[in-house]
């Protein structure tokens, strides 16, 4: 192989880490116990809505403050706070995806995005004001 062709290969492949680090949030599904090992650090964990635990909103109190509880894929369940409007229909959600980090054992969420049963129905992304 030529000295040329080495130097345009690791020029390549260089360009293609250059380009991934910069671009690319590749991060996968987490849980809360893995998520709580790092708290502050923004993780997605997904999971599903524990419709037997009490939700809180009260819109004439605080308009963008709404909590419920989660239960992960590992099966942990965690109080989740969201700083925003409570999303409409949540109640009927197959999966809940949120973006946050862990505070205090709570998962403070930013970004709720819900899993619809219809396959019909386009999934719902709700984001917070903080």
């Amino acid at each position: 192989m030529k000295k040329t062709h080495i130097v345009i290969l690791v020029l390549v492949a260089a360009a293609v880490c250059i380009i991934v680090s910069m671009f690319g949030d590749f991060s996968t599904y987490e849980t809360f116990s893995s998520a709580a090992k790092e708290p502050g650090k923004q993780y997605h964990v997904i999971g599903f809505l524990e419709k037997d635990k009490a939700m809180e909103y009260d819109p004439v109190k605080d308009p963008n403050h709404f909590s419920f509880f989660v239960k992960d894929k590992a099966g942990n369940v965690s109080k989740v706070i969201f700083n925003g409007a409570k999303p409409t229909d949540i109640e009927r959600s197959e999966q809940i995806v949120m973006t946050g980090y862990v505070e205090n054992g709570t998962f403070r969420c930013n970004k709720i995005q819900m899993k619809c049963p219809s396959k019909y129905k386009k999934d719902q992304v709700v984001v917070g004001n903080g």
